[in-house]
């Protein structure tokens, strides 16, 4: 098992160092390869350069940390709820903060990116707390149906809203965009937001593993080997909550990372979420890369929206696992 995760962790850094030169070469404009070091090690201020610096680098750079921190929410959430198809799509909250941020669009208030971070962050925190609270306090923890049905009658109360909104204020074209989910509007400024708020959070979102390992065993275990789980509950809740809203607030509604990459991880290397909770980082990282790529490559010089393609491997997981606990 231990050569297993080495040669798993090898493979999935191995793909993510792909993934990222792939995507700097990406794009409707060719570029030699001594123009990309150039941009990278030695800024010249051509065109080229700055192309390279200014819209591909934060593009990968922010498909790294989105992927990585929405399959890390899904892990830390399925660990926690002892449930296979929690996922922060499918709870609801990517689209409470997409709702919080349509809402953000018509209303007279200044700040820019910071107006749409803050209130994607209050958004994700109105539909997770809702919908979390209601899975622990609920006493179905094992119910995947019951949990399921909350989940996503919280995502179509949120996402109908939001439409409601767009249309009165006449935004729907951007509400597209933060249905959808993209990173074509990629910056530094985003990239500085997912490496200092995201980045943090998950560091202790990961650093909780050990907990969520016991958690998932029963919370009669966990109480059992000291283990405060309401309180260990409400922390996860308060780190699940800047992440998931960092996330839509720079890349719109992308679904089910969360859900298959830990499902798959877990297939391979067992239950041990010390070891899920990084490789899903990793994995999501390396999906949300290659998804991005392929997103500028189906139909270039137009994009695809992302989530399509991660929709593409996470629905029939979905329906696999739902079917799976009707038997």
């Amino acid at each position: 098992m231990k050569y297993k995760t080495l040669i798993i962790t090898a493979a999935g850094v191995l793909l993510l160092f792909t993934g990222i030169i792939l995507s700097i070469y990406t794009g409707a404009k060719d570029i030699k390869s001594e123009y990309i070091y150039n941009a990278i090690f030695a800024f010249d201020g051509s065109l080229d350069a700055q192309l390279i610096r200014d819209i591909r680098l934060p593009r990968t750079i922010s498909a790294i940390f989105v992927g990585g921190m929405l399959s890390l929410a899904g892990a830390m959430m399925q660990g926690v709820l002892k449930n296979p198809i929690c996922e922060p799509s499918i709870m609801g909250m990517t689209q409470g903060a997409t709702f919080a941020v349509a809402v953000a669009s018509i209303l007279p208030l200044a700040g820019g990116m910071l107006k749409t971070f803050f209130c994607a962050l209050i958004g994700a925190f109105l539909s997770g707390f809702l919908i979390i609270l209601f899975a622990i306090y609920s006493g179905v923890n094992k119910s995947m149906s019951k949990i399921l049905l909350a989940g996503t009658a919280m995502s179509t109360f949120f996402l109908s809203n939001a439409s409601v909104v767009a249309l009165l204020g006449n935004r729907s074209q951007e509400l597209a965009f933060w249905v959808s989910g993209g990173l074509r509007n990629s910056n530094w400024g985003h990239v500085l937001f997912l490496f200092f708020i995201g980045g943090f959070f998950s560091i202790l979102s990961i650093l909780m593993s050990k907990r969520i390992n016991l958690i998932s065993m029963g919370d009669e275990i966990a109480t059992s080997l000291g283990i405060n789980v309401e309180k260990t509950k409400l922390y996860i809740i308060l780190y699940l909550i800047p992440i998931c809203g960092v996330c839509v607030a720079c890349s719109g509604n992308i679904g089910f990372i969360g859900l298959f990459i830990p499902h798959i991880l877990r297939k391979i290397i067992g239950n041990d979420y010390c070891k899920i909770m990084p490789l899903s980082f990793l994995y999501g990282s390396v999906v949300l890369i290659f998804a991005d790529i392929a997103a500028r490559k189906l139909i270039e010089p137009y994009e695809v929206p992302v989530g399509l393609f991660t929709a593409v491997i996470g629905v029939p997981v979905f329906l696999f696992l739902v079917r799976k606990e009707r038997k």
